[in-house]
Protein backbone atom coordinates (compact mmCIF):
# COMPACT_ATOMS: atom_id res chain seq x y z
CA UNK A 1 0.00 0.00 0.00
CA UNK A 2 0.63 3.96 -0.88
CA UNK A 3 2.63 5.78 2.65
CA UNK A 4 0.58 8.93 2.79
CA UNK A 5 2.63 11.56 3.57
CA UNK A 6 1.99 15.47 4.09
CA UNK A 7 5.50 16.44 1.99
CA UNK A 8 7.45 14.46 -0.12
CA UNK A 9 10.74 16.08 -1.36
CA UNK A 10 12.35 15.35 -4.68
CA UNK A 11 16.29 16.20 -5.23
CA UNK A 12 18.57 16.73 -2.18
CA UNK A 13 20.90 19.42 -3.14
CA UNK A 14 21.18 22.62 -0.88
CA UNK A 15 17.39 23.41 -2.14
CA UNK A 16 15.84 20.25 -0.93
CA UNK A 17 17.73 20.28 1.95
CA UNK A 18 16.71 23.33 3.17
CA UNK A 19 13.44 22.30 2.13
CA UNK A 20 13.38 19.41 4.02
CA UNK A 21 14.61 21.49 7.28
CA UNK A 22 12.51 23.98 7.50
CA UNK A 23 9.21 21.72 6.57
CA UNK A 24 10.89 19.34 8.95
CA UNK A 25 10.89 22.15 11.88
CA UNK A 26 7.18 22.72 10.48
CA UNK A 27 6.20 19.17 12.15
CA UNK A 28 5.59 18.09 8.59
CA UNK A 29 7.65 15.42 8.95
CA UNK A 30 8.76 15.06 5.03
CA UNK A 31 10.22 12.40 3.35
CA UNK A 32 13.09 13.50 0.82
CA UNK A 33 14.14 11.11 -1.94
CA UNK A 34 17.78 11.56 -2.27
CA UNK A 35 18.64 10.40 -5.55
CA UNK A 36 21.31 7.61 -6.08
CA UNK A 37 24.89 7.73 -5.94
CA UNK A 38 25.44 6.01 -9.46
CA UNK A 39 23.03 8.89 -11.04
CA UNK A 40 24.68 11.74 -13.02
CA UNK A 41 22.07 13.54 -13.13
CA UNK A 42 20.37 13.07 -9.38
CA UNK A 43 23.41 12.28 -7.50
CA UNK A 44 22.72 12.70 -3.39
CA UNK A 45 23.86 16.46 -2.18
CA UNK A 46 23.63 17.67 -6.00
CA UNK A 47 26.54 19.37 -7.36
CA UNK A 48 28.17 20.44 -4.26
CA UNK A 49 29.53 16.78 -4.03
CA UNK A 50 31.58 17.57 -7.04
CA UNK A 51 32.73 20.76 -5.42
CA UNK A 52 36.01 21.13 -3.27
CA UNK A 53 36.39 24.61 -1.89
CA UNK A 54 33.50 26.34 -1.33
CA UNK A 55 33.95 30.23 -0.57
CA UNK A 56 30.84 32.07 -0.96
CA UNK A 57 28.12 30.28 1.08
CA UNK A 58 27.81 32.73 4.28
CA UNK A 59 28.84 31.55 7.51
CA UNK A 60 31.97 29.67 6.57
CA UNK A 61 35.05 32.24 6.67
CA UNK A 62 37.33 29.69 5.52
CA UNK A 63 35.81 27.84 3.49
CA UNK A 64 34.25 24.58 3.11
CA UNK A 65 34.73 21.39 1.23
CA UNK A 66 31.12 21.07 -0.73
CA UNK A 67 30.43 17.59 0.40
CA UNK A 68 30.79 18.21 4.04
CA UNK A 69 28.28 21.36 3.53
CA UNK A 70 25.75 19.30 1.80
CA UNK A 71 26.19 16.29 4.94
CA UNK A 72 26.20 19.46 7.75
CA UNK A 73 23.08 20.82 6.13
CA UNK A 74 21.61 16.66 5.27
CA UNK A 75 22.52 16.15 9.77
CA UNK A 76 20.66 19.48 10.48
CA UNK A 77 17.51 18.25 8.59
CA UNK A 78 17.57 14.76 9.96
CA UNK A 79 18.17 16.26 13.36
CA UNK A 80 14.53 17.90 12.81
CA UNK A 81 12.64 14.76 11.84
CA UNK A 82 13.26 14.44 7.72
CA UNK A 83 13.59 11.06 6.49
CA UNK A 84 16.28 10.45 3.97
CA UNK A 85 16.00 8.04 1.34
CA UNK A 86 18.69 6.98 -1.15
CA UNK A 87 16.61 6.30 -3.89
CA UNK A 88 16.07 7.98 -7.28
CA UNK A 89 12.32 9.21 -7.49
CA UNK A 90 11.11 7.25 -10.71
CA UNK A 91 7.85 8.59 -11.79
CA UNK A 92 4.95 11.04 -10.46
CA UNK A 93 1.40 11.13 -11.20
CA UNK A 94 0.37 14.89 -10.44
CA UNK A 95 -3.13 14.50 -12.11
CA UNK A 96 -5.02 14.53 -8.93
CA UNK A 97 -4.24 15.12 -5.30
CA UNK A 98 -2.79 13.72 -3.56
CA UNK A 99 -0.31 13.19 -6.04
CA UNK A 100 1.49 9.73 -6.78
CA UNK A 101 5.21 9.38 -6.04
CA UNK A 102 6.93 6.22 -7.19
CA UNK A 103 10.44 5.04 -6.32
CA UNK A 104 12.31 2.14 -7.72
CA UNK A 105 9.66 0.03 -10.21
CA UNK A 106 7.95 2.70 -12.17
CA UNK A 107 5.23 0.38 -13.27
CA UNK A 108 4.33 -0.76 -9.94
CA UNK A 109 0.50 -0.59 -9.63
CA UNK A 110 0.23 1.63 -6.20
CA UNK A 111 2.66 4.53 -5.83
CA UNK A 112 5.05 4.16 -3.13
CA UNK A 113 3.63 7.55 -1.59
CA UNK A 114 0.57 9.39 -1.74
CA UNK A 115 2.19 12.93 -1.56
CA UNK A 116 -0.25 16.03 -0.45
CA UNK A 117 2.29 18.52 -1.72
CA UNK A 118 5.40 17.73 -3.85
CA UNK A 119 8.53 19.71 -3.54
CA UNK A 120 10.46 19.32 -6.83
CA UNK A 121 14.06 20.14 -6.13
CA UNK A 122 16.06 17.88 -8.63
CA UNK A 123 18.43 20.58 -9.81
CA UNK A 124 20.29 20.57 -13.22
CA UNK A 125 23.42 19.33 -14.50
CA UNK A 126 26.14 20.82 -16.71
CA UNK A 127 26.85 19.85 -19.91
CA UNK A 128 30.36 18.78 -20.11
CA UNK A 129 32.93 18.38 -22.86
CA UNK A 130 33.64 14.33 -22.49
CA UNK A 131 36.75 14.20 -23.06
CA UNK A 132 39.84 12.09 -21.40
CA UNK A 133 40.75 14.06 -18.06
CA UNK A 134 38.03 16.04 -17.31
CA UNK A 135 36.43 13.83 -14.74
CA UNK A 136 39.49 13.12 -13.14
CA UNK A 137 40.55 16.77 -12.71
CA UNK A 138 36.79 18.49 -11.81
CA UNK A 139 37.75 20.80 -9.21
CA UNK A 140 41.21 20.90 -9.79
CA UNK A 141 41.81 23.02 -12.63
CA UNK A 142 38.31 22.62 -14.40
CA UNK A 143 34.92 23.99 -13.67
CA UNK A 144 31.47 24.96 -14.56
CA UNK A 145 30.83 27.91 -12.67
CA UNK A 146 33.26 31.16 -12.64
CA UNK A 147 31.09 32.88 -10.24
CA UNK A 148 31.84 30.04 -7.88
CA UNK A 149 35.49 29.37 -8.78
CA UNK A 150 37.09 32.13 -10.89
CA UNK A 151 38.94 33.83 -7.37
CA UNK A 152 41.21 30.47 -7.49
CA UNK A 153 42.28 31.60 -10.80
CA UNK A 154 43.70 34.91 -9.95
CA UNK A 155 46.83 36.07 -12.87
CA UNK A 156 46.26 32.45 -14.31
CA UNK A 157 45.65 32.02 -17.96
CA UNK A 158 42.47 30.30 -18.73
CA UNK A 159 39.64 29.07 -21.27
CA UNK A 160 36.86 29.12 -21.71
CA UNK A 161 34.87 27.08 -23.82
CA UNK A 162 31.26 27.78 -25.41
CA UNK A 163 30.09 30.44 -27.70
CA UNK A 164 27.18 31.60 -26.12
CA UNK A 165 25.93 34.35 -23.98
CA UNK A 166 26.75 32.72 -20.84
CA UNK A 167 30.17 31.43 -22.27
CA UNK A 168 31.17 35.06 -22.99
CA UNK A 169 29.46 36.07 -19.73
CA UNK A 170 31.82 33.93 -17.70
CA UNK A 171 34.37 35.20 -19.72
CA UNK A 172 34.35 38.51 -19.20
CA UNK A 173 33.63 37.64 -15.13
CA UNK A 174 36.99 35.83 -15.30
CA UNK A 175 39.01 39.12 -16.60
CA UNK A 176 38.68 40.27 -12.85
CA UNK A 177 41.23 37.56 -11.86
CA UNK A 178 43.09 36.20 -14.75
CA UNK A 179 45.41 37.86 -16.93
CA UNK A 180 44.30 36.37 -19.92
CA UNK A 181 41.11 34.48 -20.97
CA UNK A 182 40.94 32.21 -24.30
CA UNK A 183 37.78 31.86 -25.00
CA UNK A 184 37.54 28.11 -28.09
CA UNK A 185 34.02 27.82 -29.95
CA UNK A 186 34.43 25.05 -32.43
CA UNK A 187 33.12 27.20 -35.49
CA UNK A 188 34.10 30.78 -36.37
CA UNK A 189 31.09 32.43 -35.23
CA UNK A 190 29.23 33.08 -32.01
CA UNK A 191 26.15 31.76 -31.09
CA UNK A 192 25.92 34.96 -28.47
CA UNK A 193 23.60 38.37 -28.23
CA UNK A 194 25.26 40.62 -30.27
CA UNK A 195 25.77 42.89 -26.90
CA UNK A 196 27.85 40.06 -25.81
CA UNK A 197 29.74 40.09 -28.21
CA UNK A 198 30.51 43.60 -27.90
CA UNK A 199 31.60 43.41 -24.90
CA UNK A 200 34.13 40.27 -25.12
CA UNK A 201 35.87 41.73 -28.53
CA UNK A 202 36.78 44.84 -26.46
CA UNK A 203 37.76 43.07 -23.51
CA UNK A 204 41.67 43.50 -24.25
CA UNK A 205 42.43 40.30 -21.65
CA UNK A 206 39.72 37.70 -23.85
CA UNK A 207 41.35 36.10 -27.43
CA UNK A 208 39.25 33.76 -29.25
CA UNK A 209 40.25 30.55 -31.00
CA UNK A 210 38.36 30.07 -33.63
CA UNK A 211 36.94 26.42 -35.41
CA UNK A 212 39.20 24.78 -32.08
CA UNK A 213 37.67 21.95 -29.80
CA UNK A 214 39.49 20.76 -26.72
CA UNK A 215 40.75 17.07 -26.85
CA UNK A 216 41.63 16.21 -23.80
CA UNK A 217 42.91 18.14 -20.43
CA UNK A 218 46.42 17.36 -19.25
CA UNK A 219 47.83 17.13 -15.69
CA UNK A 220 47.86 14.52 -12.39
CA UNK A 221 46.67 16.29 -9.69
CA UNK A 222 45.87 19.80 -11.08
CA UNK A 223 45.15 21.26 -14.79
CA UNK A 224 48.46 21.86 -16.60
CA UNK A 225 47.19 22.49 -20.17
CA UNK A 226 45.01 21.40 -22.28
CA UNK A 227 45.40 19.46 -25.86
CA UNK A 228 43.36 21.25 -28.49
CA UNK A 229 42.19 20.28 -32.24
CA UNK A 230 41.80 22.31 -35.37
CA UNK A 231 38.20 21.50 -36.69
CA UNK A 232 39.17 22.47 -40.40
CA UNK A 233 42.62 21.26 -40.28
CA UNK A 234 43.10 18.77 -37.76
CA UNK A 235 46.34 20.44 -36.51
CA UNK A 236 46.51 19.44 -32.87
CA UNK A 237 48.32 22.02 -29.89
CA UNK A 238 48.71 22.35 -26.37
CA UNK A 239 47.89 25.43 -24.79
CA UNK A 240 49.61 25.91 -21.24
CA UNK A 241 46.27 27.25 -19.45
CA UNK A 242 45.84 26.38 -16.13
CA UNK A 243 42.33 26.45 -15.56
CA UNK A 244 39.33 25.20 -17.99
CA UNK A 245 35.81 26.65 -17.77
CA UNK A 246 33.01 24.33 -19.46
CA UNK A 247 30.30 26.63 -20.68
CA UNK A 248 28.35 24.75 -23.11
CA UNK A 249 25.05 24.96 -21.37
CA UNK A 250 22.85 23.08 -18.38
CA UNK A 251 19.98 20.76 -18.30
CA UNK A 252 17.74 20.79 -15.78
CA UNK A 253 16.26 17.53 -14.49
CA UNK A 254 12.74 17.35 -15.09
CA UNK A 255 12.15 14.31 -16.79
CA UNK A 256 9.55 12.84 -14.49
CA UNK A 257 7.37 16.13 -14.55
CA UNK A 258 7.48 16.86 -18.28
CA UNK A 259 4.37 16.99 -19.44
CA UNK A 260 2.37 17.16 -16.16
CA UNK A 261 3.93 20.79 -15.29
CA UNK A 262 4.72 23.64 -17.24
CA UNK A 263 7.91 24.43 -18.35
CA UNK A 264 9.98 27.22 -19.68
CA UNK A 265 11.17 27.42 -23.42
CA UNK A 266 14.77 26.42 -21.58
CA UNK A 267 13.44 23.40 -19.86
CA UNK A 268 13.30 24.99 -16.52
CA UNK A 269 10.44 24.23 -14.76
CA UNK A 270 7.85 27.72 -14.34
CA UNK A 271 7.56 29.06 -10.66
CA UNK A 272 5.00 31.58 -10.11
CA UNK A 273 5.47 34.04 -7.35
CA UNK A 274 8.15 32.17 -5.18
CA UNK A 275 8.00 28.35 -6.08
CA UNK A 276 4.47 27.65 -7.05
CA UNK A 277 4.76 25.87 -10.55
CA UNK A 278 1.02 25.41 -12.69
CA UNK A 279 0.06 22.36 -10.14
CA UNK A 280 -1.54 23.48 -6.71
CA UNK A 281 0.53 21.94 -3.94
CA UNK A 282 3.63 21.19 -6.18
CA UNK A 283 6.40 23.56 -5.73
CA UNK A 284 9.77 23.88 -7.68
CA UNK A 285 12.97 25.14 -5.98
CA UNK A 286 16.65 25.18 -6.91
CA UNK A 287 18.75 24.74 -10.11
CA UNK A 288 15.74 22.79 -11.61
CA UNK A 289 14.01 26.16 -12.27
CA UNK A 290 16.44 28.79 -11.91
CA UNK A 291 18.77 28.59 -14.94
CA UNK A 292 20.12 32.57 -13.63
CA UNK A 293 21.43 32.51 -10.41
CA UNK A 294 22.83 28.86 -10.12
CA UNK A 295 24.16 29.24 -6.67
CA UNK A 296 24.00 27.01 -3.55
CA UNK A 297 22.81 29.91 -1.39
CA UNK A 298 20.52 31.10 -4.24
CA UNK A 299 19.33 27.08 -4.21
CA UNK A 300 18.99 26.80 -0.80
CA UNK A 301 17.17 30.35 -0.58
CA UNK A 302 14.22 28.73 -2.75
CA UNK A 303 14.52 25.77 -0.85
CA UNK A 304 13.14 27.58 2.33
CA UNK A 305 10.89 29.65 0.00
CA UNK A 306 8.89 25.85 -1.48
CA UNK A 307 8.81 24.86 1.96
CA UNK A 308 7.00 27.86 3.59
CA UNK A 309 4.98 28.29 0.42
CA UNK A 310 4.16 23.82 1.01
CA UNK A 311 3.50 24.36 4.72
CA UNK A 312 0.92 27.60 4.20
CA UNK A 313 -0.60 25.63 0.92
CA UNK A 314 -1.30 22.51 3.45
CA UNK A 315 -2.71 25.16 5.90
CA UNK A 316 -5.33 26.52 3.15
CA UNK A 317 -6.43 22.87 2.57
CA UNK A 318 -7.16 22.42 6.27
CA UNK A 319 -4.57 19.54 6.67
Amino acid sequence: MSEHRKVVIAGSGPAGLTAALYTARAQLSPVVIEGEPSSTSDQPGGQLMLTTDVENFPGFPDGIMGPELMMNIRSQAARFGAELLTQKVSRVDLSHSPFGVWVGDAEAAEPTYEAETLIVATGAQSLWLGIPGEDRLLGHGVSSCATCDGFFFRNHEIAVVGGGDSALEEAIFLTRFATKVTVIHRREELRASQIMQDRARQNPAIEFRWNTRVTAVLGEEKLTGIEVADTVTGETAVLPVTGLFVAVGHEPNTAIVKGQLELEDNGYIRTFGGSKTSVGGVFACGDVQDHYYRQAITAAGSGCMAAIDAERWLEEQGS
